[in-house]
């Protein structure tokens, strides 16, 4: 593996003021798809890609991303979560984009080496971690609506803090009735660029209105809820964990399928199906919905206080975090930070 040194480290921020996405380590993974084949992965500093104002991606959205985190453990041990389920999904979404596949274990052991690298870079103050997003382009430098020949992958890294500013207090989401994000036999399930293009519009008229995100509803007949922009979401009515059934439209999260792993570990009665929204106002009517939250990986798990509907907000639990949430968040993020043991083997141990 080639590795290029930076020749100027950049000072580490304050890590205890990250906020998220704001600040990337010193160096890069970066791999490059030439005739029919992945070529070798390279480690270089941190920097700007110089392409062609013809470049596929700019014009026809050929491309993909994920999003993962690694951790430093009290003892100073690195670990991620669940990363093989990244590159998986990724290859699915590559698939579905008409791109190229990589190889997992390849990916992995350079992803691996750069982690080891840049170890310093990983924040160990109390909800802060190390956000890795693999990427993958097209980048033929011609127009024309086809998939491309040649493909960049490259893999950044950044310190993050929580992902909400406001940490754990609960989110206000709006129901979108008007536009939609994805519809069955779309790109849905795939974590392609285009999807979250889709979601802005949205999402900037939910924030004018004094929400945090837009729950969405699904294309054919503004009826069953999907997901959020940023999180899969979770409805707790009478004795039942209630989450949207993947049917093609809605992102397969990672975080999604560990917490209903780890709920139904504890006993809970997870249940995934779909759900309209009128059957959560109506439960909320009822004095049957007792908590929501969504998951995701940058947000982890994120009580829901708040869902406005038809011209009314539904408060949620008193607008404070629920019983089965709280549970879920502290476990989980107990698992990924090393301070409970990790019964499911999710984590990945880097050194």
């Amino acid at each position: 593996m080639k590795i290029t040194m930076a020749s100027n480290k950049k000072p580490k921020p304050d890590f205890s003021k990250l906020g998220f996405g704001k600040y990337f380590t010193d160096h890069m993974m970066v791999m490059d798809y030439n005739d029919g084949e992945w070529g070798n992965i390279e480690i270089v500093p941190f920097d700007c890609m110089q392409m062609s104002p013809a470049t596929n991606c700019l014009h026809y959205a050929q491309g993909i991303f994920e999003g993962a985190k690694a951790y430093k453990t009290p003892e100073g041990e690195i670990t991620s979560f669940r990363l093989d389920e990244n590159f998986a999904r990724m290859n699915r979404s590559a698939s579905r984009m008409c791109m190229p596949n990589f190889d997992v274990d390849k990916v992995m052991n350079g992803l691996v080496e750069l982690l080891k690298f840049e170890k310093d870079w990983i924040p160990t103050n109390e909800g802060t971690s190390l956000y890795i997003r693999p990427t993958m382009i097209a980048t033929d430098p011609m127009l024309g609506v086809h998939a491309s020949h040649t493909y960049k992958f490259f893999i950044i890294l950044s310190p993050v803090g929580a992902y909400y500013a406001n940490g754990l207090k609960p989110t206000k989401i709006l129901v979108e009735e008007k536009y939609v994000r994805a519809s069955i036999g779309g790109t849905g399930e795939a974590k392609c660029m285009g999807n979250y293009a889709a979601s802005l519009l949205a999402s900037e008229i939910a924030i004018s209105k004094g929400y945090d995100q837009v729950l969405w509803l699904d294309a054919a007949e503004r009826k069953y809820a999907e997901e959020v922009g940023a999180m899969n979401m979770f409805f707790v009515i009478d004795d039942e964990v209630i989450t949207p059934e993947l049917v093609g439209s809605i992102l397969p999260g990672i975080t999604r399928k560990s917490a209903i792993e780890l709920l139904r570990s504890e006993g809970y009665k997870v249940v995934e199906r779909r759900i309209s929204i009128d059957e959560i106002a109506k439960a909320y009517d009822e004095g049957r919905l007792k908590e929501s939250f969504g998951t995701g990986t940058a947000a982890v798990v994120s009580p829901v206080g708040v869902i406005g509907y038809k011209g009314r907000d539904m408060i949620i639990n008193n607008n404070e975090m629920g019983t089965i949430t709280n549970e879920l968040y502290t476990k989980l993020t107990d698992i990924q930070y090393g301070r409970r043991d990790d019964k499911f083997d999710w984590v990945i141990k880097i050194n």
